[in-house]
Order: structure tokens, then C-alpha cells, then sequence
């Protein structure tokens, strides 16, 4: 399969602190220059509770991906379905039909209409970029060559489709031996071999193969620190004591969103995670992340984790 590089969709610090915090590669997937996936064998392909088939080919069509459950969903615009050659690919193919996507992507299912089109400007305009700069090239590209109207159309679409758990959260202190493979997922390595955790959230997804054909029925499984989720919740409802800022005063009391504010409840973990780090390190800029700055300006990689491990643990 294609080595998809799909974008991920929230003070400044000194530059000698960035320069000694790089971002870490569990939360910013890309596979290795060297890594060969698996030879196409040209066979129809399944998954689970659908009756269509689609070749290697199908699944890898940047303008014509598979849908694999078209009774789904609504009628979806020409732009999510098909994209606009040459240069905008289908936003299904990184997103999914369902709007959840994969954690090396983004799961922009349900956010405001304003929201969505308000970041694909940021794309365009240069405000938001990743940490890893590869990982954002492609929603740049995208966003430039779209217009207004268009992003308005898909965004109607996905804000309003149904929300649902879509990465399970588990505390642990082992987890499977992983690694980075075809659309840049993370995949748990062949056998029953486990390793600390450590630092990191480490998502699989919970069926390979069907996260592979890009199936919007097949979740992940996102292992987080044991204690995060306690620890991201008392930084969540009380900031700290100082160290930052109520996320529930703008989020929502459920973190489900306010307003243009976007709901972060049952998102990603890494996802989450990498937001909170690109606007620290200054990759995410604008009137709106201004705002976020003096939240994240002192949090460390693990309080970041520990936020990430509590939102996503929530209910959408």
C-alpha cells in the first residue's frame, strides 16, 4: 500500500529548548525510507459485515477510494469521494468515509463547520504546519489548491457525521513491539514480544488488515502510561495548580466542544498529543492558537500525555 502521508487536523519557547525537545517519532508516525510493503497480488479484498470487494489498486486510488459501506453515510461532495486532480486527493482516502480517520491523520468527524474551514485557511496561509515538516506538506498542497466554496461543502459533510468510541484507551506499563508500515500506521510487530512503554502512547490499530483496506468499521487501540488518565483529568479540571489552564473553561464541561471551539472528547490521543506540542514549539500560529499558547506554554511531554490519555478517554 502507498505510503499515505496524511495531515494530522489545536508562548513560543526559547529556541534552545526547542533545539533539546524534539518531537518524539511515536506520536508523529512516518514509515522508514526503506520499508517495502507487501506485493500487490491483485486479489479482491474484504472486510468484515461488507459485500463489496476491492483490489490493492481500489484502495490506493488517491481520486476514487473504496466505500466500503455507501449505506453509511450521506451522499458524500465530489471533493471527499474523488478529490480534484491532479493535486487534491479524496478526503476519504485519509480520513474515511466516517470522518474518524487513522492516528497518523485525523479525526475531524463532527467539528464545526467554521472549525474545519478555518484550519484548511491556516493550511494554506502557512499558520499551521506540523513539527515533523513532511507530515503537513500534503494538507498544505491540498488546501492551496482548493477554493472556498469547496471546503465549505466537505466540511457540512463531515461535521455532521455521527461521533463514536474509536480508540479504546488502555493504562499499561508493557506494550506490543511495534512499528511504522504502509499509510504510516503503526502496526504491532509479528508475535507476543512487549516492551515498556515508557514516554509514549503507542495506537494500533485493533484489526490490521482491516485498517489497511481503510475500513471505517475497524478502530485502534491507543495504550497510554498506567496513571495518565488521573493525571490528565486533575490538569484538565483544575490546571494544575498553575502549570496550565482549565481546558473545560473553553472546551466544555464534557470537552465535547464550545461554539467554534472544537470538541477534543474521544479523539486520538496522539493526535491530541501533537497539537498540544506544535503549538508549543511555534509549527501552529494564528489569532485562535494564540489563545492556546499560555495553556501549553508549561506543560512537559508527559503532562502532555497524561492530557491526551484523559481526552481521549472520553466519551465523543
Amino acid at each position: 500500500m502507498k505510503a499515505w502521508i496524511c495531515a494530522s487536523a489545536l508562548v513560543l519557547l526559547p529556541m534552545a529548548g526547542m533545539a533539546a525537545d524534539a518531537p518524539p517519532d511515536w506520536a508523529y508516525p512516518v514509515a522508514p525510507p526503506d520499508y517495502k510493503a507487501p506485493p500487490d497480488t491483485g486479489q479482491p479484498m474484504h472486510v468484515p459485515g461488507s459485500s463489496l470487494a476491492f483490489t490493492q489498486k481500489d484502495v490506493d486510488n488517491s481520486f476514487d477510494p473504496p466505500d466500503w459501506f455507501p449505506n453509511d453515510h450521506a451522499p458524500m461532495p465530489q471533493l471527499v469521494a474523488h478529490g480534484k486532480a491532479p493535486v487534491v486527493h479524496a478526503c476519504d482516502q485519509c480520513h474515511l468515509t466516517s470522518g474518524h480517520g487513522h492516528p497518523e491523520s485525523a479525526n475531524i468527524a463532527g467539528l464545526p463547520v467554521d472549525y474545519i474551514v478555518e484550519q484548511l485557511g491556516q493550511f494554506r496561509s502557512g499558520m499551521r504546519k506540523s513539527s515533523v515538516a513532511r507530515r503537513s506538506s500534503n494538507m498544505i498542497d491540498f488546501a492551496k489548491g482548493l477554493t472556498d466554496d469547496e471546503v465549505k461543502v466537505a466540511a457540512e459533510y463531515f461535521s455532521k457525521v455521527p461521533r463514536h468510541v474509536w480508540s479504546k484507551i488502555v493504562e499499561t506499563d508493557m506494550v506490543p513491539k511495534s512499528y511504522v508500515g504502509e499509510g504510516n500506521m503503526r502496526f504491532a510487530a509479528e508475535g507476543t514480544a512487549k516492551e515498556p512503554i515508557g514516554h509514549r502512547i503507542i495506537e494500533v490499530p485493533e484489526n490490521e488488515e482491516s485498517a489497511k483496506l481503510r475500513d471505517p468499521h475497524s478502530g485502534f487501540v491507543a495504550y497510554v502510561p498506567a496513571g495518565s488518565i488521573k493525571t490528565g483529568e486533575q490538569l484538565v479540571a483544575t490546571g494544575g495548580n498553575g502549570k496550565t489552564i482549565q481546558c473545560t473553561i473553553c472546551h466544555g464541561a464534557d470537552l465535547k466542544g464550545v461554539g467554534n471551539v472544537p470538541g477534543l472528547a474521544g479523539r486520538s490521543p496522539i493526535y491530541i498529543f501533537r497539537q498540544l506540542y506544535d503549538i508549543q514549539h511555534g509549527t501552529r500560529t494564528g489569532n485562535a492558537v494564540a489563545l492556546m499558547e499560555p495553556v501549553v506554554a508549561k506543560l512537559t511531554q508527559d503532562d502532555m500525555i497524561a492530557l491526551a490519555s484523559y481526552m481521549a478517554s472520553r466519551t465523543p
